[in-house]
């Protein structure tokens, strides 16, 4: 692979970023509304091939924006791939230059493809999701605390939790309102809600963060979400099958999706029931189910097809 072009790389911080052209300079930028249109404009003028950002708990999405509406194409990458390459080239040491540099470098080698931002609307129904998510860890917590509180303090806990569960109620409906009031993700949250398992907060967490459903074939997608089995084979050696890495927030509402597919959905319950006969653990059998689960929804998505026990999953 070919590394001509203008590869740069950004290290995102809260107040700057610093920046690396592939073999060329460096230099540091504010991310106030200036700065990053100054930083655009230079990047437009040296014909940017590609800009590498690592994902970084959301600074790194205002500088992706700014780029991506001047016309520079940018790709957000996992921070764990970029570590690993670093070390890999011998780079040890981290700094916020070293860390541009390695970044530069990382787009030049491995050059990632660029991923479309996502607009407005999907930005706010992303954010919904995980406010919703991090209501119910609350609740969760405060349920735990009430348990060994007593007096005053317990009603205070008491108090909190009528509070959080008011705001879940109002998250769910927000969530719904902003799905249903989208012609694209009314079809597709019908297209998933008629399968058997799949609920209202499961379908608004795969429209929100798994854009790429129904775009990528069954493997793809499987590994994209981390439930795809890997190999750990060397010579003669034949490792277990591990599923590691992809996007926890899905699976974790996969899971659920799969638990309740094992008693309701007769494709996924059959699936589960053989694997148990076959001596399978229940926890293997049900991550089974849950890529099973998976690729019938992507297969779904890409085909316009409503849920039945024959959808074709290329």
């Amino acid at each position: 692979m070919s590394t001509d072009g203008t590869w740069v790389g950004i290290d995102v911080s809260k107040a700057h970023v610093d920046v690396a052209v592939y073999g060329g300079r460096q230099w540091r930028e504010t991310t106030d509304t200036a700065g990053l249109a100054r930083l655009t404009s230079q990047l437009v003028e040296v014909r940017t091939t590609l800009v590498v950002l690592e994902a970084s708990g959301g600074y790194e999405v205002a500088v992706a924006a700014a780029l991506a509406a001047g016309g520079v194409a940018v790709a957000i990458v996992n921070p764990r791939q970029v570590r690993h390459f670093g070390r890999a080239t011998g780079v040890l040491a981290k700094t916020d230059r070293l860390d541009a540099r390695i970044l530069a470098h990382f787009a030049a080698v491995v050059q990632p493809e660029p991923r479309p931002l996502p607009d407005a609307a999907q930005m706010e129904l992303v954010e919904l999701v995980q406010r919703r998510r991090q209501v119910v860890e609350m609740l969760a917590a405060e349920k735990l605390r009430r348990r060994a509180a007593s007096g005053r303090v317990g009603q205070q806990i008491q108090a909190h939790i009528r509070w959080l569960e008011a705001q879940l109620h109002d998250l769910d409906r927000d969530l719904n309102n902003a799905v249903r009031s989208s012609p694209l993700w009314r079809d597709k949250d019908d297209l998933l809600r008629g399968v058997p398992g799949v609920g209202p907060t499961v379908s608004a967490t795969l429209l929100a963060e798994l854009p790429e459903l129904g775009h990528l074939n069954r493997r793809q997608i499987a590994a994209l979400v981390g439930v795809a089995p890997l190999a750990r084979d060397s010579g003669t050696y034949r490792g277990r099958r591990h599923c590691w890495g992809g996007r926890a927030s899905i699976r974790k509402v996969l899971y659920m999706a799969a638990l309740a597919a094992t008693r309701w959905n007769p494709c996924i319950q059959a699936t589960y029931q053989r694997l148990l006969q076959a001596g399978k653990l229940k926890r293997v059998a049900l991550v089974a189910c849950m890529r099973k689960l998976l690729v019938i929804l992507n297969a779904m998505l890409a085909q316009n097809t409503a849920w039945h026990t024959e959808v074709q999953t290329p």
